[in-house]
């Protein structure tokens, strides 16, 4: 690598760039409510809205992972910085439904791009270190989180509304832009770099198996989140303070990841969290009041190496996939949970109107509602159970079988 990169400010630029992509996340989540009175949505149409920026990010990874070698890191960003501003933009000016789908889609097709970009360029940058600092740069997506929702949280109690919300992102979106156009950056010269080959390792029975966890990984994690605001505001507690709490711990865990996964390995560590985050979710179904937050300190515990960790796996035992096989991972990620957003806003609808026909009162029929929700998506951590167990059988055997080999 040449002596001129400076590593350490590109690794800065990119945790920011990926800060931006949480605090999106947070701060949307955080005015959901506000957005619904103001422009009068169901939570199925604050689903379908949720949807377009989680569609807007696969269709992002998808592409930026086909063009990484041909484009670059650099440009790649300098896209999801385009697409930050735009989206950030047009959002504080939408009058309704429609420019509100059209500005999420650019916020998520922001938030793919940012990682289609920086994954590979931190797996080439630290090439011997790869997982560790996945982990490290992926530290910000919680962190990130608990800022946005921290600060959604402040500016709703002084009565701020959703647009000021919004705008404050500008402020790290134009800090990482100039970054990224101020930095040199490697030239993409890793020996896995052919496409063709990269498409080919995309169909090997191991990455079609990671892609189908990724689908159920990333809905456990980022559907439930999304969602908090609504299924956890009847419970007792304070949502967006959940938020915070459960991504900070996330963070914390991230940035010391490397002894666990060197102790466990990827596969080891990602059967802890599947068990770990279905008792999070479930005991959140069945909780109240104060045991809420330990039941979201759970569910922390559990998702907090679900993304960083698929994506290292992938990068450390799928390598011919290269910077398309990390970024189409995340994308599959991200598009199972745009098709699953309005569903699970159809089961809060549904829910609360069972709650309500049964002579609920309205706030006991929310309260069933989010419950009922968080108990549908306990089942798919549930599932991952068995799915890890296997693969960590798999890794055991193809260790042992790598070992005779060499012997």
């Amino acid at each position: 690598m040449p002596t001129n990169i400076n590593k350490n400010k590109l690794f800065i630029a990119c945790c920011l760039a990926l800060t931006v992509t949480a605090m999106t996340f947070a701060i949307r989540a955080g005015i959901l409510g506000q957005l619904s009175q103001d422009f009068s949505l169901s939570d199925t149409q604050l689903g379908w809205i949720n949807a377009m920026a989680f569609l807007g990010f696969p269709v992002a990874t998808m592409l930026g992972g086909l063009l990484y070698n041909l484009l670059g890191a650099k440009k790649l960003i300098a896209i999801a910085f385009i697409g930050h501003l735009l989206g950030l933009l047009l959002t504080m000016n939408a009058g309704g439904f429609w420019t509100l789908l059209i500005s999420s889609f650019c916020i998520g097709f922001a938030n793919g791009s940012v990682e289609a970009a920086c994954n590979p360029l931190i797996a080439d940058i630290y090439h011997k270190n790869k997982t560790t600092m996945l982990n490290r740069f992926h530290v910000w997506f919680p962190g990130g989180v608990v800022i946005g929702a921290l600060i959604s949280k402040n500016m709703t109690d002084m009565s701020f509304g959703w647009q000021a919300q919004i705008a404050v992102m500008l402020i790290p979106t134009i800090v990482y832009g100039y970054l990224i156009f101020t930095q040199k950056f490697p030239q993409t010269t890793n020996i896995n770099t052919s496409t063709t080959v990269n498409i080919k390792a995309l169909f090997s029975p191991l990455f079609l198996f990671i892609a189908f966890c990724m689908t159920l990984t990333t809905t456990s994690e980022l559907g439930t989140q999304q969602w908090i605001e609504r299924i956890l505001g009847s419970s007792g507690t304070s949502p967006m303070l959940i938020m915070a709490m459960i991504t900070g711990v996330m963070a914390v865990g991230r940035y010391f990841a490397g002894p666990l996964i060197h102790k466990f390995n990827p596969a080891g560590v990602l059967l802890y969290s599947a068990v770990v985050t279905t008792l999070g979710i479930y005991s959140m179904s069945i909780a109240t009041g104060n045991m809420v937050y330990f039941s979201a300190l759970l569910f922390a515990l559990g998702v907090t190496y679900f993304w960083p960790t698929m994506v290292g796996f992938v990068a450390e035992n799928i390598p011919k996939s290269g910077a398309l096989g990390m970024s189409i991972l995340g994308g599959i990620g991200m598009f199972a949970v745009s098709m699953w957003n309005p569903i699970i806003g159809s089961w809060i609808d549904k829910a609360r109107l069972e709650a309500l026909a049964a002579n609920s009162s309205p706030e006991l029929a929310e309260l069933a509602a989010g419950q009922a929700t968080l108990a549908n998506l306990s089942i798919f951590p549930f599932v991952l159970i068995f799915a890890f167990t296997a693969l960590v059988i798999f890794m055991r055997k193809s260790t042992k079988a790598t070992e005779v080999t060499r012997e």
